[in-house]
């Protein structure tokens, strides 16, 4: 039995998280890396990773040749939120029956979004013998996965809704500073008109998982505009200063309607400052379950265990672009990952 040869297609901020974890996990190794920085290339991977020891993978941009010269059985893909971006990276992969994982928030559930890419790229998986999947921490998991999971006790369900509340000191800067933190409300506006701030990606893919999973014809999906958090007291994490009056964070609502009454409703806010951090799902009928996780789970840690955990799903599961619905119920693979693989 065999260790499980994975790819690196992104080698950014949660690129490396993911790289990191991998090189300590067992049954696993990292064969290739692929990054479009040309800082990182021709680099070993370890001086991308700050790590001391040499990793012997040396980072390209070549992803055809890579994957040909390495032959992985999996590429864990990190690059960007958007399919229409990601799309021609993922085709380069499949083309070379391999294979993916993505963090690619659309790619979570694209049927609603990207309707016609994410056929093409059914079909074309399919085409290849091989798997798609789009995960993470969210979406991915808390507002879809875990929604849908908890509804398996309920006779009836009337209305869903979920709620993802983050004190955004306790993350990096880079997501700090996606979310606005620290600027003017005339700032955080010129931000988001100019699509420097584009808010929570992957809240119409949940709602769209969930009622898809659930048979709920929609009348449809309404994604409210970003607002901006105004800090009420000066604030700060270890890297940015907030002033009373200026922009601590953001929040964000989607919703969806049957019949002209809301069934779904999502909430996310990330900012500077809050005092509680929680992630809570309400599901009101028969039975009515109400669960809260106190604090929330971090954004970052998370995504890198459905990442990872979803490895051996992806490995085992059918061709063609699946969703995490349509896969067995993710759990954490705390040992040799190989065990978890029917590879061989």
């Amino acid at each position: 039995m065999r260790n499980i040869r994975a790819a690196l297609y992104g080698v950014g901020a949660v690129g490396t998280l993911i790289a990191k974890h991998l090189l300590e996990k067992e049954g696993i190794d990292i064969v290739a890396a692929v990054d479009a920085d040309p800082r990182k290339l021709n680099k070993d991977l370890a001086e991308v990773l700050q790590l001391q020891t040499r990793t012997g993978v040396t980072i390209t941009d070549n992803v055809a040749e890579t994957l040909r010269k390495t032959r992985p059985d999996i590429v864990i893909h990190a690059t960007s939120s958007h399919l229409e971006q990601t799309y021609p990276q993922i085709v380069a992969v499949v083309k070379e029956n391999v294979d993916i994982v993505s963090t690619c928030e659309e790619l979570s559930y694209p049927y609603l979004s990207e309707p016609s890419l994410a056929h093409e790229l059914d079909a074309l998986a399919k085409k290849h013998d091989v798997t798609i999947l789009g995960t993470g921490i969210n979406p991915g998991f808390l507002m879809d996965t875990l929604v849908i999971t908890l509804t398996a006790p309920c006779l009836r369900i009337d209305r869903i809704e979920a709620t993802r509340t983050m004190n955004a000191a306790t993350r990096r800067l880079p997501f700090q500073k996606k979310i606005g933190a620290g600027l003017t409300v005339e700032e955080f506006n010129d931000k988001i008109k100019n699509k420097q701030i584009t808010g929570h990606v992957g809240l119409e893919q949940s709602i769209a998982m969930i009622a898809r999973t659930l048979e709920w014809k929609l009348d449809r999906i309404e994604v409210e505009p970003v607002q901006p958090v105004i800090a009420r007291k000066a604030t700060a994490s270890n890297a940015i200063h907030v002033p009373v009056g200026n922009v601590a964070g953001l929040t964000q609502t989607a919703r969806a309607t049957v019949d002209g009454k809301e069934t779904i409703r999502l909430h996310f806010e990330a900012y500077i400052g809050a005092e509680q951090e929680y992630d809570a799902i309400n599901i009101q009928g028969i039975p009515t379950i109400m669960q809260k996780i106190q604090p929330c789970i971090h954004g970052d840690a998370g995504t890198v265990a459905i990442i990872v955990n979803s490895i051996p799903r992806v490995i085992n599961a059918p061709a063609g672009l699946q969703t995490m619905k349509d896969l067995p119920i993710p759990h954490a693979t705390p040992e040799d990952l190989r065990k978890y693989v029917a590879r061989e």
